[in-house]
């Protein structure tokens, strides 16, 4: 123990205060390099309102990324439906999800490139549902069953 109080004092003030100086550097490039660096996603909100077999205009999802789409619908028949998916630009646009539960398989998958086809249902009776507009774009489609103007959101996130 004395020959550690003894190199303590060998050391001078100048001598401490750089050691010090030092240890501060090596502490702030240490956590100058722990940060994490996060971004705010992009999103896209969509209300709709749409009359019995009426579709709302064509939307775009982003290229060549996820797209988390996320759709409700609130009235009448509310519910929820999402996908995850994916666009090849001018090819087709691919999909996972679960749409809202009536009496099927609450999955739905798929991949396409065709107008018309069925990506998720977002209202509890399977009136409402996204679906292709073109290999680049998709739409919210209001049945033409449904016999009511029926409203809600769809959120697009990348």
């Amino acid at each position: 123990m004395k020959a550690i109080t003894k190199r303590i004092q060998k050391f001078s003030r100048p001598g401490v205060i750089l050691l010090a100086t030092v240890v501060a550097i090596i502490t702030s490039v240490v956590v100058a390099n722990a940060t994490q660096s996060i971004t705010a996603p992009n999103a896209a909100f969509i209300s709709y309102n749409l009359a019995p077999g009426a579709n709302s205009a064509a939307i775009t999802p982003a290229a060549n990324k996820s797209v988390l789409v996320m759709g409700c619908s609130t009235a009448n028949d509310p519910g929820v439906g999402q996908v995850s998916l994916l666009r090849y630009p001018s090819t087709l646009i691919q999909w996972v999800g679960l749409e809202s539960y009536y009496s099927q398989e609450p999955i739905t998958q798929g991949r396409s490139g065709i107008a018309g086809t069925h990506i998720v249902y977002i209202d509890y009776a399977h009136w409402v549902d996204i679906r292709m507009a073109s290999a680049d774009t998709i739409l919210i489609h209001n049945n033409p069953v449904s016999a009511s103007t029926l409203a809600g959101n769809v959120t697009l996130i990348w």
